[in-house]
């Protein structure tokens, strides 16, 4: 039986972060990927946990396995597109996230913990959607993976034990497929774990506005202002998502993985999904190999240095005209990255995938300066 004091203290926490929550009043719907970004981690946990219940991760039953929850489970073919589509629109919120983050400071101190925190928590969605890709067991699955967990041998010393221990084995066979299986059911719940805290730390200094000030902002409770804003757009990204879900299931896919996996026949270009493509275009442009891993790595790992690495005092980039600049060019060198990831490897891509990878990894060394240049441009203006 819950005791009196208990039920007040439930409640307390729930009204105090979700109800009377204070938080800027000038925030604007770009505030709302962080709350989209939950909804669809919640939808991948729930369609995820009744794929699991008829799916075989064997390598001899895999893809049957998907088919047959397309073919022959009640509305099973909604489950699994809702999985599928829903990884892609998860990365598409938290992309956003991300760069609403980069726009409007939400780097700079004293959020750091809360902005690695996020970092920790893209890595975690990274490790769970590629092992994810692989249990469908098609062409595109078993190639991906094979060349994918290969890059591990690149690390000096280890790198094959590492490569024999992902494996099971010495290939990608069914010892894979249980280990990826087993690892894609339990990481969902280390991310929504990871969410929790992200929020506990995002709750603990605050949320940032566009304005980028920490006093002399109007102070709102979370409901119902945010809470209808959040609904609101949930609503509107959700017949967004609704679309691809009925009427264009499959053109976030590739059309490879409706082959069942065939070690024996290798695909003619080998890509990994969409949203791993600006990073795996990096990886593509270093013509060594330890070096493709490092610095597919480090595109990462700079993302959750920014707040040491800027030096700028004022937070939004509404005020930083310098840095605003740099952000455009960073956003549209991400794309250019994601189109370049996707083509075969030869001119002009190479090329173009160099410089566009060189850009990339200039922007972070810019940061610095840029910051001290914003600093010593307005002491000149005082």
């Amino acid at each position: 039986m819950v005791q009196p004091f208990q039920k007040n203290k439930l409640f307390s926490v729930f009204n105090n972060h979700g109800i009377d929550y204070p938080m800027p009043g000038n925030q604007t719907y770009m505030y709302v990927f962080g709350a989209l970004a939950l909804f669809f981690l919640v939808l991948q946990i729930f369609t995820g946990i009744f794929l699991a219940m008829h799916y075989t991760p064997h390598v001899d039953f895999a893809f049957v396995s998907i088919e047959h929850i397309m073919r022959d489970v009640n509305n099973g073919w909604l489950i699994r597109y809702a999985h599928a589509n829903g990884a892609s629109f998860f990365f598409i919120v938290v992309y956003l996230h991300i760069a609403r983050g980069f726009y409007f400071g939400s780097y700079m101190n004293p959020r750091a913990a809360l902005w690695v925190s996020g970092v920790i928590i893209f890595v975690l969605m990274m490790a769970t959607a590629f092992i994810g890709y692989v249990l469908p067991w098609g062409q595109m699955s078993f190639w991906g993976a094979t060349v994918i967990t290969n890059l591990f041998s690149a690390i000096p010393f280890i790198g094959e034990n590492i490569v024999q221990t992902l494996w099971g084995g010495f290939s990608v066979d069914n010892a894979t497929l249980n280990r990826f299986f087993s690892a894609h059911y339990l990481l969902p719940f280390v991310i929504f774990g990871a969410v929790l805290i992200h929020i506990a730390l995002l709750h603990s200094v605050g949320g940032t506005n566009p304005i980028g000030t920490e006093t002399n902002i109007d102070i709102i409770p979370f409901m119902p202002y945010a809470y209808v804003k959040d609904l609101f757009a949930l609503v509107l990204f959700f017949l967004f998502f609704s679309f691809f879900l009925y009427f264009a299931s499959n053109t976030m896919g590739h059309p490879d993985n409706y082959i069942p996996a065939n070690p024996m026949v290798t695909p003619a270009h080998i890509v990994p999904e969409w949203y791993f493509l600006p990073f795996y275009a990096i990886l593509r442009s270093i013509p060594d190999k330890l070096g493709g891993v490092a610095a597919m790595g480090g595109a990462i790992v700079l993302i959750g240095l920014m707040p040491w690495l800027n030096t700028s005092e004022v937070r939004s980039s509404n005020f930083r005209p310098l840095y605003r600049i740099f952000f455009w060019l960073l956003m549209a060198d991400f794309l250019i990255l994601g189109w370049i990831g996707q083509k075969s490897v030869e001119s002009p891509y190479i090329e173009v995938g160099q410089f566009a990878t060189s850009f990339y990894f200039l922007f972070f060394l810019l940061v610095p300066i840029i910051g001290l240049s914003e600093k010593y441009l307005m002491r000149q203006k005082v």
